[in-house]
């Protein structure tokens, strides 16, 4: 006969673990944890297995009103799916389109310098061909990640 598994044995989730690190975060702010104390838990966050491993690591920490207890956000409606792409997205989406810009804008700049240099007039507008494909599936997930 099988035993029925503890709650703090139960498989954390990333948006669990994501919590845990927001919590931390909150308490090396408010001078509760120095940085390397803080390094070293949030190292031990994502390497955590369990809910019980996960509530060690804030176990000395007072909850805030917003941390609240360790506990995972439960969708609204099942039936209905849920897009939604948490801060650390946005700003990997920010990080993508700057480097797609600066990519962009160095193209552009060699394009420029060899028709203006060359001698020969404008050439064909290669930079083109780099900047459009991957700008137009950046902005494709620009818009399929818009918050709601």
């Amino acid at each position: 006969m099988t035993q029925p598994v503890r709650p703090e044995d139960i498989r954390a989730s990333d948006v669990e673990r994501e919590l845990v690190q927001q919590r931390l975060h909150g308490a090396h702010a408010d001078g509760r944890l120095d940085l390397a104390e803080f390094d070293a838990r949030v190292v031990r966050t994502w390497q955590a297995k369990t809910r019980g491993e996960l509530a060690a690591l804030v176990a000395d920490l007072p909850e805030t009103p917003l941390a609240g207890p360790l506990t995972a956000p439960v969708p609204a409606s099942a039936a209905e799916p849920v897009v939604t792409i948490r801060s650390g997205g946005r700003t990997a989406l920010r990080v993508l389109t700057a480097i797609w810009l600066s990519v962009s804008a160095l193209n552009f700049a060699i394009w420029l310098l060899v028709s203006l240099l060359g001698g020969g007039g404008l050439v064909y507008p290669w930079f083109l061909w780099v900047a459009l494909p991957s700008g137009s599936v950046l902005g494709a997930v620009w818009l399929a990640t818009k918050p709601r």
